[in-house]
Formats: C-alpha cells, sequence, structure tokens
C-alpha cells in the first residue's frame, strides 16, 4: 500500500494526550504503522553518561500510531489523503481542499 504520511508531512494528532497538537513527522515505520512526530509524544528517558555526554534525563519522542495522526491542508486544517493519477503519475491530494501534497 502507498504511503499516505511521510517523512516531513505537517500532521496534527487526532487522539491521545497530545490531541491538537502539530508537528513535522521525522521518521516513518509502515511495518509498524507508526511514526515520530517531533515535538508530539514525549517521553523522559534515563540516559548513561559517557565519555562524549553528559547523561541524565533526556526528553525523547516516541512512536505514535499513524492512525492518530491527520495531515495539515494548505489551511491549517486536519484533512484526509487520497490518491490520483495526473500525467501519468500516482500523487497524493487533500481530501478537503483538493490540492496535490
Amino acid at each position: 500500500m502507498a504511503a499516505k504520511l511521510k517523512k516531513g508531512d505537517k500532521v496534527v494528532v487526532l487522539a491521545g494526550k497530545d490531541k491538537g497538537k502539530e508537528g513535522e513527522i521525522t521518521s516513518v515505520s509502515p511495518k509498524t504503522g507508526k511514526a515520530i512526530v517531533s515535538g508530539v509524544n514525549i517521553a523522559i528517558r534515563h540516559q548513561r553518561q559517557s565519555q562524549n555526554d553528559q547523561g541524565g534525563r533526556v526528553p525523547t519522542a516516541m512512536p505514535i500510531d499513524l492512525s492518530n495522526l491527520a495531515l495539515v491542508d494548505g489551511k491549517g486544517k486536519p484533512t484526509r489523503v487520497g490518491f490520483r493519477v495526473e500525467d501519468g503519475k500516482k500523487i497524493r491530494f487533500a481530501k478537503t481542499t483538493g490540492e496535490a501534497v
């Protein structure tokens, strides 16, 4: 199946403790159906001190399910993603506005 959400997309969280927050996708794992979004779903991880790093409590973005994310269209509203063929190429488009992503 083609990826509806990709790295670099601006998304909004639809459900969970960070509902309503916006961020950019930094990585996607299609196998698990999860994505890491910057500034969303932050957890504190304890880092051991090493020769290069100070260590301590480090805030880290954790994966969030793709079903809880929606793409942000040109007007800043959450939208679903569809596919259509233009000039022999398959492109993604926002279902609310109809414009290409």
